[in-house]
């Protein structure tokens, strides 16, 4: 029995729940992050970033690999043991007493989100109908949507009480769901694969995380220090090793192949230089109202919510007009706008508080932007690679938005400095966060414009030779 006889409402509540859990906790922590800091005086703001960088860092790697995992191994099997990893590192989180306990915890939960985040799809897929799954898709994607709008104020809420209660709001949910997994959904038939490239993503999370820790370094040391140039040593030696790998093992953990499609090259591009520019804007505006501002959590939260409301809204929408302007035209609009509202704020804000007409405009921007770009770039997997390929696609352009959110917080860290910790007020650090953003976006919407010209070049290259069909004489009438 396969999970096609399993009742597909109950598993898209499931495996929405659990996408949900491994979403949220990428927006939620970052509105703790300065009650984080407070408890663990002790440590500077590079070693904080590892709170976010643990968690993500692993989970690019290991995301690249979890599907690959499922078809070996099993999709419900591995399903339950990433929640269950989840649900525990969480309660480990609450329970940290040190700074690199906290992290360490963090890691372990980046596996068990990576692990949840491809069979969760897989699962949903297998068990609803060929017609009905187009709105179980976009019922299960939206999950990612709402996770970024909830984030910052129940983040808000929940610091109130400890920032423990943010990794503990978790484990009831996970439980619960855990439950309901083990009794209602069914395994996915597959073919057998080989044995997935393990090493593969352990030199991904060395090439990566080698990356991170040089730039978190930079500011305290620079960038001649001896440890410096060997962590970009490492990473360069890291990511050589992924890609001689990916070519030679038969189950690679990242399948290179899918770049040599134009479009699909491009779109990943974009997603990781956006999630770079969007994964530092959440950590640059809470430093900002936190410090500069002296907002509490629970306000920082409130205040910040207004964009990921517009990525809600906007998201539902986005791939219908990108199916009339394009793929890239959109993207690029998006683009355009997420650095709109960077340099909006970069220009409005300053010490004083300005909310109406200052931090909320930008955040309408930016989430016009995001709401553009992220569903549209992750559609382009289903467009422009063949069936056999999407999950090869799925996996190397989420491994990307990963990577380029791993690569923005530890920019940010780079750019702001380590003494925005020691200095509350030191507003030109802030701005320099700002600008970081406004140079993913344009880099992102560069790309774009490419990706909108291959667009237009394909489909002029398809209405020729519908055209030749149609004259041929040959043709049957």
């Amino acid at each position: 029995m396969t999970t096609a006889t399993a009742r597909p409402g109950a598993v898209l509540v499931i495996t929405s729940s659990a996408a949900f859990l491994a979403t949220l906790d990428l927006f939620i922590v970052n509105i703790a992050f300065p009650a984080i800091s407070a408890d663990f005086t002790d440590s500077d703001f590079g070693q904080m970033s590892w709170v976010l960088n643990g968690y993500t860092v692993v989970f690019a790697a290991v995301l690249a690999l979890a599907g690959r995992l499922a078809d070996r191994y099993g999709h419900r099997r591995v399903f339950l043991i990433g929640l269950a990893i989840f649900t525990i590192a969480s309660a480990a989180c609450a329970l940290a007493p040190s700074l690199w306990a906290l992290v360490a915890a963090r890691v372990v939960q980046g596996v068990g989100a990576a692990l949840v985040t491809p069979t969760s799809l897989s699962l949903l897929l297998n068990a609803w109908p060929a017609e009905r799954r187009a709105s179980a898709v976009g019922t299960w994607a939206s999950v990612g949507a709402v996770a970024a709008a909830l984030g910052p104020p129940l983040g808000g809420v929940l610091v109130a009480a400890g920032w423990q209660w943010v990794f503990l709001v978790n484990v009831p949910i996970g439980i619960v769901t855990v439950v309901a997994a083990a009794r209602i959904l069914r395994e996915v038939d597959n073919a057998p694969i080989g044995r997935p490239d393990l090493l593969g993503a352990a030199f991904l999370v060395l090439g990566v995380g080698s990356l991170a820790y040089a730039l978190v370094e930079v500011p305290e040391r620079g960038w001649t220090a001896t440890v410096v140039f060997a962590s970009l040593t490492l990473s360069v030696l890291g990511m050589a090793a992924v890609v001689i790998r990916s070519r030679r093992h038969p189950v690679p953990a990242l399948d290179l192949a899918v770049l040599r499609v134009p479009q699909f090259a491009l779109a990943t591009v974009m997603m990781l230089a956006f999630s770079c520019g969007f994964a530092g804007m959440l950590l640059v505006n809470v430093l900002y109202l936190a410090s500069t501002w002296g907002w509490s959590a629970q306000a920082a939260g409130l205040g910040l919510a207004a964009g990921p409301v517009v990525v809600v809204v906007v998201a539902r929408v986005a791939n219908r007009v990108a199916a009339r302007l394009g793929v890239g035209t959109v993207a690029t609009l998006g683009a355009l706008s997420f650095t709109a509202g960077s340099l909006w704020w970069l220009w409005r804000l300053g010490p004083s508080e300005n909310y109406l007409y200052g931090l909320l405009p930008g955040q309408l921007l930016t989430g016009l932007g995001v709401g553009l770009i992220l569903p549209t770039l992750s559609s382009v997997v289903g467009s422009a690679l063949p069936g056999p390929r999407w999950g090869s696609g799925s996996s190397l352009i989420n491994t990307a938005r990963q990577v380029g959110s791993v690569l923005g917080i530890a920019l940010v860290v780079t750019v702001v400095g380590t003494h925005i910790a020691n200095s509350p007020t030191e507003l030109a650090s802030i701005q320099s966060g700002w600008a970081l953003l406004a140079a993913a976006g344009v880099t992102t919407a560069i790309a774009g414009v490419a990706l909108s010209v291959v667009d237009h070049r394909t489909s002029l290259a398809n209405k020729n030779i519908r055209d030749r069909e149609h004259d041929s004489p040959g043709r049957a009438k």
